[in-house]
This record gives structure tokens, C-alpha cells and sequence, in this order.
């Protein structure tokens, strides 16, 4: 079943797996950017099959910040964002530096001396800073073919009968954008649909005072491209369109090395009883308004993919769901698909009821999402915007036509006719004929928050025969 609006809760990284892993929404789990802590209090994805059973094993990673208070001041778990959710046993940890991946490259004769980098570096020294040359490695030596291999061998001594739990987390697709044959040249620049912008990178900074900011600060090539130089902005419309040729590229042989695991577990004979989930932490710009990467309130940073396949739901196989699904669903759908049992405060719901060809009394109308921009480390964005670190975020409510976007403080609204105006780029927050749906956005906006603080304990009541509500159903 392939959920069509499915959003994630925030962005970038470790923000967005916090939704997905906790199944609550940023204003609750509190992780705000990579190296944000995630509070140890929480319940968990990987803690919740655990109680069910299973073992939860990861392949790849989960950039989860731990608690420094469960931590020793030198512990070497606090100089990193890149740490392993709690209650996950890790079988392969491949976090972006890909160092295993490196040493497995290397063992296969391939130099990675130099490291990371040189790996990607073009055969072709005059290769343009966006090149689909060659890099050193094969089709089946790619980060991704590298972690479904140890998941297969995984798979392989898994006892028959017994549950298994696997979190296989690629990296790919994602900077820096390289890609072996024939994947490289899969998809033509010239083709794709045309960017969603303003005409120029001026008239786009001068559409809001964040974006502004992040064009200026936060779209450096280096970030995307090994050893270019000079601001995101500064390329030209061909090389936009070849990086997102290489990105489809990317794309692509992650679809096949899906096959490839899907292969492996029919051939285990266990497919008629595996639940599959394939989604993402957030998505990417690529190109429009100028952008890279992901942050901001546009759908392109947030509209991710969903499709889950069941056992015992055959019915969904081949449909669609046209309903607003977000990524603090993922936790409560699967605690339901695996017999699980889901705490009441979560802020999704779980997505059975469509999987069984229902559609639940009460479901959302509008996707919402969060947006964190503070920089407790070098209070960059403080200093620029002269506003303290609790007003630096926005939140998002979106419906099929509207999209309302707030600021915590010092900085205007966003309104958006998405019926009209699908790319957002004209803001009508201050056009008097849409003040009453500026109004009404602000209003919903105000009430889904109120609905979902903190319920952890709200939801609960001590009284003379003693606890009652959630704390009485505590696991």
C-alpha cells in the first residue's frame, strides 16, 4: 500500500528520526538539531519490539544524540550525533563517515587510503565539480550493496521460526552525489519538470528573511560536492539538473539493491511472513527555490515516501491511501502490526485501519510539521536574526489547498494558495482577501498544538483507588 501524503515531522537528520523513532512530534521529543539529546525518558521504537519479542537489529544508523546524564562528561559517545538508538543491537553500524565500507573496499583491492573522499573522486581530473564520472567502485560496491550483504548473511543464520526484527538505515541517496554505471548516466539533466523558484537567487532571499539566511549560510558547495568552492546559489541551471540526474540515479540503485533484499528473503522461504516498511527521515530540495538538503516549511524538504506490505492484508496490495499520514505513525503502526502495544500518549496513530481496507472515524485533514533553525553551539542564527534560541522555529499546518507557516517570534508569516500556487512562491500572509484563511490557519495551528503537548502524564490521574488512565496501563 503506498501512502501518498505521507510527511515527516521535522528536519534534518536526527530531528526526523526522533518523530519517526518515538512516534511524537518535535515539540514533545524535544530533539531540535543534529546533536540535540534525545531524552532518555522517551519510549522507543527499538524499546517497544523488544517488549514484544523481538530483537531489534540495526544495519546502517539512526543518529540519535544520547542523554549526556546517562553519560560520563569524556564518555566518547558525547562527541557525536551519530549514536545508536537505545535498545537496538547493533549488527553493522555504517554512519557517514562509511568507515566499514572503506576497510571493506579496501579488502577487495580497492585504495581508500586517502579516505572518503578521494574514493568519490572522478577518474577524469578535469572533471567538472559536477561530474557522472566513474568513481572507483562497482554497482556491488556501493555503501548500499555493501549493508544489504551483511544483511543477508544476518538473515541467513536467523533460526527457522523465530521473529526477526531488522532497521537496515542506507545513507544513500545523499551528498556527495556520485553513483556507479549504468546509474550514473540512468536519467538525462534535460528531462524532469521545471524548479519551483523565484526568478533570480535575490528575488528568492528577498521572498522571507529565513530564506534569505539559509541561502546565504547553509547551501555552501562544499557541503554537497567534494572539493568545490563558492555558495549553492552560484550554480548554474545545468549543473542543478545534473545533480539531480545523479540523485534519480541514486535512487535507482537503492531500488535495486531492495530487490536484492527481497530476493534474499523469499529465498529464506519467510516473505508471506515478513512486514516490509520503506519510507525516509525527510526528503530533499533539489534545486527548488535554490536549495539543497532539507530545512525551511517547503513540501520538498518534508513529502516523503510510504509503503508498507503486511502479512494477512493482501487486500492492500496495489492501492493507495490519499489521506495526510506522518512519520510519528510509523511507531504505533508497527506496534499494531506486531502485536505490540502502543503508549496512549504517542502522537500518531497507527495506519492498520487502512492496511485492512478501513478508514478510521477520526483521521487528520492537514499534514503538520516543525522546523528548529537554532545554533546552540556557535549561536549563528542567534546572532543573525538577534533573537534567542527558543524563537528560532517554525511550525507548518498544511491542508490540500493551504499552507500556514508560523514563526516562534520576530519573524512574519508564510500563507500559501497550494491550489493555485503548488511551488509556494508567492506568500499571501498579508494580502487583506486572505486574512480570514490566515486567521483560520493560525487558529488550527494553535489548537493541533494545544492537543498534542505532552501527554505522558496528563493522560493519567492519581486518585483514592489509585492510578488511573495511562499511568495504570504502564508496560
Amino acid at each position: 500500500m503506498l501512502f501518498q501524503r505521507h510527511y515527516a515531522g521535522t528536519a534534518p537528520c536526527s530531528p526526523a528520526r526522533a518523530c519517526l523513532y518515538t512516534g511524537l512530534y518535535q515539540m514533545n521529543n524535544r530533539v531540535c538539531r543534529n546533536g540535540t539529546p534525545l531524552d532518555d525518558r522517551h519510549d522507543n521504537i527499538a524499546r517497544a519490539a523488544r517488549r514484544a519479542g523481538y530483537d531489534p537489529t540495526l544495519f546502517g544508523y539512526t543518529d540519535v544524540a544520547p542523554d549526556p546524564r546517562n553519560h560520563a562528561p569524556a564518555d566518547p559517545f558525547l562527541r557525536t550525533y551519530e549514536g545508536v538508538l537505545p535498545g537496538f543491537t547493533t549488527r553493522q553500524l555504517l554512519p557517514e563517515h562509511q568507515k566499514a565500507w572503506l576497510s571493506w573496499l579496501a579488502a577487495r583491492g580497492i585504495d581508500s587510503s586517502a579516505g572518503f573522499p578521494a574514493v568519490h573522486r572522478p577518474a577524469a581530473s578535469d572533471a567538472p565539480e559536477v561530474s557522472n564520472a566513474v568513481p572507483a567502485y562497482s554497482t556491488d560496491e556501493t555503501p548500499t550493496a555493501f549493508l544489504v550483504g551483511e544483511f543477508l548473511r544476518w538473515l541467513g543464520e536467523q533460526d527457522e521460526g523465530e521473529p526477526w526484527f531488522a532497521h537496515v538505515s542506507f545513507l544513500s541517496p545523499h551528498p556527495p552525489f556520485i553513483v556507479p554505471e549504468p546509474f550514473n548516466t540512468m536519467y538525462d539533466p534535460a528531462e524532469g519538470p521545471g524548479y519551483h523558484r523565484a526568478s533570480t537567487v535575490d528575488a528568492e532571499k528577498a521572498h522571507h528573511p529565513f530564506l534569505a539566511y539559509h541561502l546565504e549560510h547553509h547551501q555552501n558547495k562544499s557541503g554537497f560536492i567534494p572539493g568545490a568552492a563558492g555558495k549553492v546559489a552560484d550554480w548554474t541551471e545545468d549543473e542543478f539538473r545534473r545533480i539531480r540526474a545523479l540523485y534519480y540515479g541514486m535512487i535507482s540503485e537503492v531500488d535495486a539493491q531492495l530487490g536484492r533484499m527481497w530476493k534474499g528473503i523469499k529465498d529464506k522461504g519467510v516473505w508471506d511472513d515478513t512486514i516490509i516498511i520503506l519510507t525516509s527521515d525527510h526528503a530533499e530540495m533539489m534545486g527548488d527555490h535554490f536549495m539543497l538538503g532539507k530545512g525551511g516549511w517547503f513540501d520538498g524538504s518534508y513529502h516523503i515516501p510510504l509503503i508498507i506490505r503486511a502479512p494477512g492484508c493482501a487486500q492492500a496490495a496495489g492501492t493507495k491511501v490519499d489521506r495526510f499520514t506522518s512519520a510519528v505513525d510509523i511507531m504505533p503502526t508497527l506496534l499494531d502490526l506486531i502485536g505490540g502495544k502502543a503508549l496512549p500518549h504517542l502522537d500518531g496513530q497507527s495506519l492498520k485501519p487502512f492496511l485492512d481496507n478501513a478508514v478510521p472515524d477520526t483521521w487528520r485533514d492537514a499534514a503538520f510539521w516543525e522546523y528548529d533553525f537554532r545554533s546552540i553551539a556557535k549561536g549563528t542564527a542567534e546572532a543573525h536574526f538577534g533573537l534567542g534560541s527558543r524563537a528560532l522555529n517554525l511550525s507548518v499546518v498544511r491542508t490540500e489547498t493551504v499552507k500556514y507557516v508560523h514563526f516562534g517570534a520576530g519573524l512574519p508569516p508564510l500563507l500559501y494558495d497550494l491550489a493555485n500556487d503548488p511551488g509556494e512562491t508567492r506568500n499571501l500572509a498579508d494580502d487583506p482577501a486572505w486574512l480570514s484563511v490566515r486567521l483560520e490557519s493560525a487558529e488550527r495551528l494553535l489548537a493541533w498544538r494545544a492537543r498534542h503537548l505532552d501527554q505522558s502524564l496528563a493522560l493519567s490521574e492519581l486518585t483514592d483507588a489509585g492510578a488511573v488512565g495511562h499511568l495504570a496501563r504502564l508496560p
